[in-house]
């Protein structure tokens, strides 16, 4: 059953993490009848965001705060679309060293401004990475996890499909 939604998954990581889980969750989509488009953050812009129906933000915690990256695609893509995206679903993935939450809400603020319309509690998948070498370690993200991301992506999606959101 094809919906004509299209979900936009944009994420960043430098480590691995985040990639595995916008993966994951993007995977997880692609079967519930919408198309998905997975876009690194340097690589997403305002066309990308307008031709969605509804969003996947994934970021690394970087100082308790979204990666650079993910917070240059926001700024070149907030003004282009404010007032053409309004109550539009979203959710949003933190891969974090200890906490996550400050990551989250800075999204879930972006979010605000745009008027989106979050459709589920942030998802964070902590590492516990908090020594320079953890930090800058690969990640392997557990299949647990892996696993409510892709019930995340999957919901999101089906939402998206059947029109719920």
């Amino acid at each position: 059953m094809a919906s004509g939604k299209t979900l936009l998954v944009v994420y960043h990581s430098l480590t691995g993490g985040t990639r595995q889980m916008a993966e994951a969750a993007a995977d997880a989509a692609a079967g519930e009848g919408v198309a998905v488009r997975l876009q690194h953050a340097a690589r997403a812009g305002p066309d990308d965001v307008l031709a969605a129906h509804g969003y996947l933000f994934a970021t690394p915690e970087n100082l308790a705060a979204i990666s650079g990256q993910l917070k240059d695609f926001f700024d070149r893509s907030y003004y282009p679309v404010l007032d053409q995206i309004n109550a539009r679903p979203y959710a949003s993935l933190v891969c974090a060293g200890s906490d996550g939450s400050n990551a989250a809400r800075q999204i879930a603020r972006i979010a605000t401004g745009w008027r989106l319309k979050a459709v589920a509690e942030p998802l964070i998948v902590c590492t516990h990475a908090q020594t320079p070498e953890a930090i800058l370690a690969p990640k392997q993200i557990g299949a647990a996890d892996l696993e409510r991301c892709r019930a995340l992506g999957a919901a999101l999606a089906m939402g998206l499909a059947l029109g719920i959101f």
